[in-house]
């Protein structure tokens, strides 16, 4: 028989003696739908959670003045995923929160932040702070975008071949970082291609990555609001594992990052 997983009160009381509190990141851009149902889901773990408004335009912001237990914060115009995510793990590390790890997730309902207990369960078997992805199954249903199917091929192979793991999910949005190796990185991309950058980047600088499977609910096409837009962000994740790429071979200067 599998092994049943802990409760939220379980896993809080064994980070929170371990001094590795964790807390709940939700990036959030124009998904009034849902984001309350998101929300009041990982505030009932009794972690302290994050939302950050990337600039919404649409009614995300009175949905959250009517959700309680969250904290908010907001970009006053629209920054990009990979922004928003990292305001929120600044704001986890941070001694008024002092969460040594994150989880994030998505604010589109496709995940079910109950489901990340299983990912904490796999933090808490690696001897080194881990980074952990929560890789969606039940992948190639009707109501799977095509562009969510060819897109995780397609970043997969390129996140390994940019120095990276190999993973079979490397767009995942469910997550848990470690907050200072994780902060410590010098990413660049701001919007969706952060999520893959942060992989390579990662990998390279020895931070163990692990994969759990974890359901993914996917509206009948045309009842979920995504703002991945196929063609341009095809364009920006090629242009980040170019750099990649080019940064694992051409030498770089001592300086270099500076200016990046």
């Amino acid at each position: 028989m599998p092994t049943p997983v802990p409760s939220w009160d379980v896993l809080r009381t064994r980070f929170n003696d371990r001094g590795a509190p964790f807390a709940f990141v939700i990036p959030v851009y124009n998904h009034a739908r849902n984001v309350r149902s998101v929300v009041l889901a990982a505030v009932a773990s009794g972690a302290p959670v994050i939302v950050v408004d990337d600039g919404s335009t649409d009614g995300t912001a009175r949905a959250l003045a009517e959700t309680t237990g969250a904290s908010i914060a907001r970009h006053e115009r629209n920054q990009g995923k990979g922004a928003a995510i990292l305001t929120g793990l600044a704001l986890a590390a941070a001694p008024s929160i002092g969460a040594r790890f994150a989880v994030t997730v998505d604010a589109d309902g496709q995940h079910r932040p109950d489901d990340a207990r299983d990912l904490l369960v796999a933090i808490e078997a690696e001897a080194a702070p881990c980074l952990v992805l929560g890789s969606r199954a039940g992948m190639r249903g009707r109501a799977v975008p095509w562009s969510s199917r060819f897109g995780r091929g397609f970043s997969g192979f390129w996140v390994w071949a940019s120095g990276g793991p190999f993973v079979s999910d490397s767009q995942t949005g469910f997550r848990v970082y470690p907050l200072p190796e994780t902060l410590a990185l010098a990413t660049r991309a701001r919007r969706f291609e952060f999520e893959v950058e942060v992989l390579v980047l990662a990998h390279r600088a020895g931070i163990p990555i692990r994969e759990v499977p974890v359901g993914v609910a996917y509206d009948p096409p045309g009842g979920r609001v995504s703002h991945f837009r196929p063609w341009r962000d095809f364009v920006r994740n090629a242009a980040t594992f170019t750099r990649l790429i080019a940064s694992r071979f051409l030498p770089r200067s001592k300086d270099s990052h500076h200016g990046a």
